[in-house]
Formats: structure tokens, C-alpha cells, sequence
């Protein structure tokens, strides 16, 4: 059989996908310099049908962002979703409005309520724990999956306490898995760019460390089309394999589309390619051979390109993401679709779609629409 590759280049890495062996770094550029798209398309659809057959994983959730106001308020340059403190421009949820929402969460059968947004510092730990428990008062079968690395560090830190106190204390608040925000691009140069002064890479990590060695499962992202080299991405995706080989607590990794409206890059660099998105997830497939899941977010790059990704190592569309803020702020796709639009379009794929929790049990096997 004639394989689909043109890039004579990408022949030795076929080899290494057709017989399951890790890729390297100069696999990884190879792979990102090579406008041979169908051909990497073909290599991570091997992957992905390798581990998950015909399945395509959903979400049906809520977004919750505690707070818009952040004391790194023009420190990350990518953000258009930050208000100044003192502004008066933003808001704060109290928890009141947190549990209030749950409820009607749970009335639209939601399972996961995904909570990120701005530090300051009125927000300690016992906010989140009041947060938490609201929520959990109102829902009491909702998961919980929240807060950033750059959050966890912040909190802790005003708090006067360590990460492994906060995360036990909001484990018995409610808290079950962590998403993988903050990460943005672990190379130095690229993010200084774009986020001094917010958390390092190597602490990004440590913070994930320390919640995989408690139990917790989470996620890991990537920031991508702004200022990074392709070796930077790489670099990235590699360093997110070791700590996985490491610790086992990633659950899924999350490729994020740089969105540029309303950010300080808002002129200088335009939005990411449909071509660019497609090569992203897919090099994230052959790349991370330890991750379960490559999620991919549709208010980052569209929900027509969503449908066309499940054909390049994308197994995972995330969440119907109610009142979603961050992204949409920096020209997301604001359209929310419901439940029954990523049934209807999985279908369409020719893929068979499963309702999951923020851990990946299934929670409904649709058979037919």
C-alpha cells in the first residue's frame, strides 16, 4: 500500500509511528517544518485510531472565571480578558452567585464546572473553599475542576501557606481535578516575551508535580502562534512528555491557538492558520505518546476546523464551555453549542461520540442522534 507522504523527510518517522517508537526532538522539528499536511494528518490518525478506535470524548460544562481583575494586569501580553484593579471595569463572583449558577448547572444536566480567572489579593483560600463548597451545596454530583499553576502558586503564597496545604484543604472543599493553564511556552526567551513576571515554566511544572503526587489528575497546555519558534514548541512538548513519564497524572494535553484581538499583540501578529492549527495537533499526537488525550478547544479555532481535526490525532472536543469569557474576549468563537450540536457533528465525522466527567469516565455512549 502507497502511504499518503510526499515529504520524503517524514519516511522515517512513518517507520517509527507504524511500530510504536518514540519520536525525537529532530523528529519533532522535521515534522513542524514539513508543509506536508496530509501526510502528518495520516501519521497521527494512525495514533490516534491506534488508542481510541472511533471515539471522540466530550464534555458537557460550565465555565466559571471567579474574577476579571488580576494583578498581572498587562504583565501577560496575550490577555485581553485581565481588568485593572481599581478599575471598576470588572467584577468579583462571590460564592452566593457561584452556587447559584451550579443550580442551573444542574438543571441543564451539566457534570464539570471549570473555574479560572484573575489572582488579587481579597481572593485567599478561604474564598475557594467557600467557592467550592457553594457549588458543591447546590450540585453536589458536579466535578469540580479548577484553578491554574499561576493561581495555585498566587493563592498559596497570600495565604501564608504551602500548594500541598491549599490542594488538601480544597480537596476536602470540593476540588477534583486541575486544568492545565498557565503553561503557555516553557522557553525562557518566547516567555519573557510575552508573560514576564508571571510564574515560571519550571514552576508551572512543580505545581503539577506536587498535585499528581497527591492524587490529583490534570491537564497540560500549550500557547501557541505568538512569538515561539517551532523549536520552542518542541521543547515544550518534550518536556511535557518527561514529567509525564515521571508522574502519569496528565490526563489530557490542550494545544491553545494564540488569539490576538484586544491584546497587546493585537496588530503586530494575526490569528493562527486553519493549516497551522491542523500541524499543531497533530505533531501533538505523535509527539506525546504518554498522553491518553488530545483535547482540542472550538473557541479557539473554530467549530468547522474542530470536525476536520478529529482526522488529526484529535480525540477529545472538550466542553459545551457555558459562559466562557477568556478566549472569546480575544476573538474566540463566541457561539455556544450545545450538547446536541457536538453529537450531530461527531456523527457527521463518521466517529462515534462518549459523554465523559473531567476524569474520562464515561458517562453516556450515544448510539444514535
Amino acid at each position: 500500500m502507497r502511504l499518503p507522504i510526499k515529504d520524503q523527510a517524514l519516511l522515517p518517522i512513518a517507520d517509527k509511528v507504524k511500530d510504536s517508537v518514540r519520536l525525537s526532538f529532530e523528529d519533532g522539528v522535521t515534522l513542524f517544518h514539513s508543509n506536508d499536511i496530509v501526510g502528518i494528518g495520516y501519521l497521527a490518525n494512525i495514533v490516534r485510531t491506534r488508542m481510541h478506535g472511533d471515539r471522540v470524548f466530550f464534555t458537557h460544562n460550565l465555565n466559571l472565571n471567579q474574577t476579571d481583575y488580576c494583578v498581572l494586569y498587562k504583565n501577560c501580553k496575550f490577555c485581553a480578558f485581565a481588568k485593572k484593579i481599581g478599575s471598576g471595569e470588572g467584577y468579583v463572583l462571590t460564592p452566593k452567585q457561584a452556587g447559584q449558577k451550579a443550580a442551573e448547572a444542574r438543571d441543564l444536566g451539566v457534570t464539570e464546572i471549570h473555574i479560572v480567572g484573575g489572582i488579587i489579593p481579597e481572593m485567599k483560600i478561604d474564598y475557594f473553599e467557600d467557592l467550592f463548597r457553594a457549588i458543591k451545596k447546590a450540585h453536589p454530583t458536579v466535578m469540580i475542576k479548577a484553578l491554574t499553576s499561576v493561581e495555585y502558586d498566587y493563592v498559596a503564597r497570600i495565604s501564608k501557606i504551602s500548594v500541598e496545604e491549599m490542594l488538601m484543604r480544597l480537596r476536602e472543599a470540593g476540588l477534583d481535578a486541575i486544568p492545565g493553564g498557565g503553561a503557555e511556552i516553557f522557553a525562557e526567551r518566547a516567555r519573557n516575551l510575552i508573560c514576564p513576571g508571571k510564574i515560571s515554566g519550571e514552576r508551572w511544572k512543580e505545581i503539577h508535580r506536587i498535585a499528581h503526587g497527591m492524587g490529583f489528575k490534570s491537564n497540560a497546555t500549550m500557547l501557541y502562534g505568538h512569538l515561539e519558534t517551532l523549536e520552542e514548541r518542541v521543547d515544550h512538548l518534550i518536556q511535557l512528555r518527561e514529567l509525564q513519564d515521571e508522574t502519569g497524572g496528565f490526563l489530557a494535553f490542550v494545544p491553545l491557538a494564540f488569539q490576538p484581538e484586544n491584546t497587546y499583540f493585537d496588530q503586530p501578529i494575526p490569528k493562527t492558520t486553519g493549516f497551522d492549527d491542523l500541524k499543531v495537533y497533530a505533531i501533538s499526537r505523535l509527539m506525546l505518546d504518554n498522553f491518553d488525550h488530545i483535547k482540542m478547544l472550538y473557541r479557539y479555532v473554530g467549530w468547522k476546523l474542530s470536525e476536520v481535526a478529529l482526522n488529526f490525532g484529535v480525540d477529545d472536543l472538550g466542553g459545551t464551555s457555558f459562559e466562557e469569557k477568556v478566549a472569546t474576549r480575544a476573538g474566540g468563537t463566541p457561539a455556544t453549542h450545545p450538547k446536541e450540536d457536538f453529537l450531530a457533528m461527531i456523527w457527521h465525522a463518521g466517529r462515534t461520540p462518549v459523554e465523559v466527567d473531567s476524569l474520562f469516565r464515561p458517562i453516556e455512549a450515544v448510539l444514535a442522534v
